[in-house]
């Protein structure tokens, strides 16, 4: 029997700069969200946009290139896994859950923007075609 597959693949637009934190092992991890959207008429002949918010997660490796490079507006190509956590909220006791894509691969689609610097010596051509493949991540 099959055991699956998880597989998550995005091209959508970043919402804000990444939130950046180190585990107590100190891998490094970024979390952003990405909006993807689309566009369709209703049975009304109505032009429909609809945009849809994904929580993102990247470590390691993969979480300094998105600390570096990644930008509110950021066109991006992700590929990842649907990650969902869960715990029990202290003041309401309820279990409450969270689902991310955990991205293993990063693709820029958009140029980096003119004078903007993140901390990274990386020329125009290095920042488009910037990608990662991270298979290192510890789980």
């Amino acid at each position: 029997m099959a055991q699956g597959e998880n597989k998550v693949i995005l091209i959508g637009y970043a919402g804000s700069p990444a939130e950046v934190k180190s585990t107590q092992g100190g891998t490094l991890i970024s979390n952003f969200q990405l909006a993807t959207s689309e566009k369709y008429t209703d049975r009304n002949n109505n032009k429909v946009e609809k945009t849809e918010w994904h929580n993102i997660a990247a470590f390691a490796r993969t979480a300094e290139i998105v600390r570096d490079y990644v930008a509110k507006g950021s066109l991006l190509y992700l590929e990842g896994k649907l990650e969902t956590s869960s715990w029990d909220d202290k003041e309401s006791g309820k279990k409450m859950y969270k689902t991310q894509v955990v991205i293993r691969r990063i693709n820029f689609l958009s140029p980096r923007p003119a004078g903007e610097s993140h901390g990274a010596a990386a020329d125009q051509a290095d920042y488009a075609e910037q990608a990662v493949d991270d298979s290192s991540i510890p789980f």
